[in-house]
């Protein structure tokens, strides 16, 4: 891991890479723009690959500032807050979580990839659009029987009922690309990194992402299928929750 990444790496600051339990840490501003807070190191994910950014809250000085938005630029990321009068580069701050949101974010992210691996590994099929949300995901697939689609959210129940570790690491471009279906979405190209972040469901899926998940499939709870929508030719979209 040290050669992978060394200890000035940029990726080392992005907490939620490597620990996507973290609920608070600390922090130091180190910047202050129109876009937002900087911080030298932040737990807070930006948002990507179709599900929504984190939100919660920046203490300082005994104040409480809700996030309004989080986003990455060009590699940084950027809080976005109401008001910046108390705040100034080199000032120590403490990021909380909305842990409720998270968690269930990352409930239904693990789901997701659990039925896109149905999906291609059976059916040949690949995401071709999707968002996660706290309360639902949506995925589409190049799949025309709403049968097989309420098949896969039934096998994928059963597969996060066997308690499957969920496993994060890392491994350079070249090796990653050897990984057959390590990028399942049709419409995207492989990341344009040196070093990708792997999420590997135990014996189900690997893939190429870089967003939280959680450790074991049996957090999920149960995937209940919401509705199915008919996209156009060969083309569905289907709407999923996971119960409280």
């Amino acid at each position: 891991m040290s050669e992978i990444f060394p200890p000035s790496s940029p990726l080392n600051k992005k907490l939620y890479l490597f620990d996507s339990y973290i609920r608070e840490f600390d922090a130091t501003v180190v910047d202050i723009t129109q876009e937002g807070i900087v911080l030298d190191r932040t737990a807070f994910y930006p948002g990507g690959g179709g599900l929504e950014p984190d939100k919660g809250f920046i203490q300082i000085n005994g104040n409480k500032y809700e996030i309004l938005e989080v986003k990455e630029i060009n590699g940084e990321i950027y809080h976005k807050l109401s008001d910046y009068q108390f705040f100034k580069t080199n000032v120590k701050i403490k990021g909380e979580i909305d842990w409720a949101r998270r968690y269930r974010m990352m409930r239904l992210h693990t789901a997701s990839h659990i039925i896109a691996s149905i999906a291609y590994t059976k059916y040949g099929a690949k995401i071709t659009g999707g968002n996660i949300s706290p309360d639902y995901a949506k995925d589409d697939f190049p799949i025309e029987s709403k049968e097989i689609l309420q098949k896969i959210v039934e096998e994928a129940n059963e597969i996060a009922k066997q308690s499957i570790p969920v496993k994060v690491y890392f491994l350079r471009r070249d090796e990653a690309l050897k990984i057959p279906g390590v990028v399942k979405l049709a419409e995207r190209m492989p990341p344009d990194l040196e070093v990708w972040r792997i999420v590997e469901i135990e014996g189900i899926d690997i893939q190429a992402d870089g967003g939280p998940h959680v450790k074991n499939t049996s957090e999920i709870g149960e995937i209940s299928l919401l509705k199915v929508e008919n996209k156009g030719k060969n083309r569905k979209r289907i709407y999923y929750t996971v119960k409280p």
